[in-house]
C-alpha cells in the first residue's frame, strides 16, 4: 500500500522477510519488490517514492539512486557489509544508514566452522561417493591442537574464534584496525601481516570487506606460504580472493582445500573451482538463518520507525542518526 500522495514508507528491494516487518506494516506502508535490484528503472522509480529503502547486498545504492530519491530518509541494510552503499553520498544527502552490525555473527561463525569441518573430513566428497555406490573410507584430519587463522577480527571473526577455541585450537589474526590487548583477552594473537597468519594456519577464514586495500589480498603469493594441508574458508567478500590463483593452488596440491560462501562475481559462472573435489561452495548464505534474520529485522524495523518518527537511529553506521529535514 502507499500514501494518498503515492509515497511509500519502506520499499524492500530484495528477499527480506520476517515478523518484524509484518508488524511494521501494520502502521507503515511497505512495498515488497524482491526483484527490484535486477531492474534499474523500476528501482529508481520505486526509490523516488520511498522514505526508506531496505536492501541486502545486491541492490546498488549508489549516487544515482540516492539522488533520485528526494524523500529518502533511511537506508536499512539487512546484513553487515556496506560495500554496495555509497555511504559518502548518503551522508551528504542527510540520509541515515542503519545496519545491525554483529547480528549475524553467530550464524556466520557456525557456517564457517561447518565448512572447515566438512573440508578436513571430506564430507561432501564422501557423501557424493556413497550416493554413487562407493564406500571409500578416506581418513580425515582433526582440528584439535591446530591453528585457526583469521583475516579480519570483527564480530564474525571473533565469533568464529570462540568456536575454534572450543575445539582446542590456537587463534592467530590479522586485522589492521583491531586492538591487540582486547583480542588477547579473547585468546586471539594479533599479528602485523596476513602472511604471518597464512604461514601458521591449519584453517584460515577470511572475514574481510571488499575495499581497494583488500582486493585480491589472498593471491598467489599469500597462498604460496600456506601449508599444503591447510583449508581456506571465505565468508567475507569474494573480491578478496584471486580465484584464478586459488584454483591453481588447489589443482597443484599447494593448498589442501577451500570452502567459499562468497565469490568475485555473484552468482558466478561455472568455472574451474566448480570442477574440483577439494572445494565446497555455498551461495552467500553464511549469515542467513532464521535466527539471524529475526535479530536483523527487529533492529532494522525499530530503526526505520525511529527515523520516520524523527527520532535517533541507534544502529546508524553513517554520519547521521536522524534524517536531515
Amino acid at each position: 500500500m502507499s500514501d494518498i500522495d503515492g509515497m511509500i514508507d519502506a520499499v524492500i528491494t530484495e528477499d527480506v522477510w520476517g515478523q518484524a516487518f509484518d508488524d511494521l506494516g501494520t502502521s507503515r506502508s511497505i512495498l515488497r519488490a524482491p526483484h527490484a535490484w535486477q531492474d534499474r528503472e523500476k528501482l529508481l522509480e520505486l526509490g523516488s517514492r520511498s522514505r526508506a529503502l531496505v536492501v541486502r547486498n545486491r541492490t546498488q545504492v549508489d549516487r544515482q539512486l540516492i539522488e533520485a530519491c528526494p524523500s529518502l530518509r533511511v537506508i536499512a541494510r539487512a546484513g553487515v557489509g556496506l560495500d554496495n552503499i555509497d555511504l559518502e553520498c548518503a551522508n551528504e544527502a542527510g540520509v541515515v544508514v542503519v545496519a545491525p552490525l554483529g547480528a549475524n555473527a553467530i550464524s556466520v561463525a557456525e557456517h564457517t566452522l561447518g565448512m572447515a569441518l566438512s573440508a578436513v573430513r571430506r564430507t561432501v566428497e564422501l557423501d557424493a561417493d556413497c550416493r554413487r555406490g562407493g564406500w571409500q573410507r578416506t581418513p580425515g584430519r582433526e582440528l584439535h591442537g591446530g591453528v585457526w587463522g583469521l583475516l579480519g577480527a570483527g564480530a564474525t571473526g571473533r565469533a568464529c574464534a570462540r568456536l575454534a577455541r572450543s575445539l582446542g585450537m590456537m587463534i592467530v589474526a590479522y586485522d589492521p584496525f583491531a586492538d591487540a590487548e582486547k583480542l588477547a583477552q579473547e585468546g586471539i594473537e594479533l599479528v602485523e601481516l596476513p602472511a604471518l597468519v597464512a604461514a601458521r594456519a591449519d584453517v584460515m577464514s577470511c572475514h574481510l570487506p571488499a575495499t581497494r586495500g583488500t582486493a585480491h589480498l589472498i593471491n598467489s603469493e599469500l597462498l604460496a606460504v600456506m601449508k599444503p594441508t591447510a583449508v581456506l574458508v571465505n565468508v567475507g567478500r569474494g573480491e578478496v580472493v584471486d580465484e584464478g590463483a586459488l584454483a591453481d593452488a588447489l589443482e597443484t596440491g599447494r593448498l589442501g582445500a577451500a570452502a567459499l560462501d562468497v565469490r568475485e562475481i555473484e552468482p558466478p559462472l561455472p568455472g574451474r573451482l566448480e570442477t574440483l573435489d577439494n572445494v565446497i561452495l555455498t551461495p552467500h548464505i553464511a549469515g542467513i538463518t532464521t535466527h539471524s534474520q529475526d535479530r536483523i529485522l527487529a533492529v532494522l524495523a525499530d530503526n526505520i520507525a525511529a527515523v520516520l518518527d524523527d527520532r535517533s537511529a541507534i544502529a546508524a553506521v553513517g554520519t547521521h542518526r536522524e534524517a536531515r529535514s
